[in-house]
């Protein structure tokens, strides 16, 4: 049986398809990522499966860090990081996804990088919508 996922950017331009399965889903807080999505890490699936563009392949762009493997594909509308290929495995930032995941993150990676913000967030008040005071 054939796993699919599909995702899209935050506008909606660009529209995907994965057939495979997921094989690792990395916590990555290098400082690459922390950069790349503003926040304490990136969130990234990898599979071993066939990436298909079902609207916006003309609207992705690539980003290659200089002198580095950091490779960030987006919309360039709106921004939104989108899957890209990266030593023949599709990466796919978590939060593109519009379908379900069935995999729990594999690891926390370069945690000597981390924000010293993000290492205690079990006792961060939590709340199910938007808190109005």
């Amino acid at each position: 049986m054939t796993i699919t996922h599909r995702g899209a950017c935050l506008c909606g331009s660009v529209t995907y398809e994965l057939c495979g399965e997921f094989q690792s889903f990395y916590l990555c807080h290098c400082h690459h990522c922390q950069k790349d999505t503003g926040s304490a890490h990136a969130a990234n699936l990898f599979a071993n499966g066939q990436l298909t563009w079902l609207s916006g392949e003309w609207d992705v762009k690539i980003y290659q860090h200089a002198n580095s493997c950091h490779v960030k594909s987006f919309c360039h509308h709106c921004g939104s990081a989108v899957p890209t290929t990266v030593n023949g495995w599709v990466m796919v930032p978590a939060g593109s996804l519009d379908s379900a995941v069935d995999i729990a993150p594999t690891a926390k990676i370069f945690m000597a990088s981390a924000a010293d913000w993000s290492k205690c967030l079990a006792d961060v008040a939590s709340y199910a919508d938007n808190a109005t005071g």
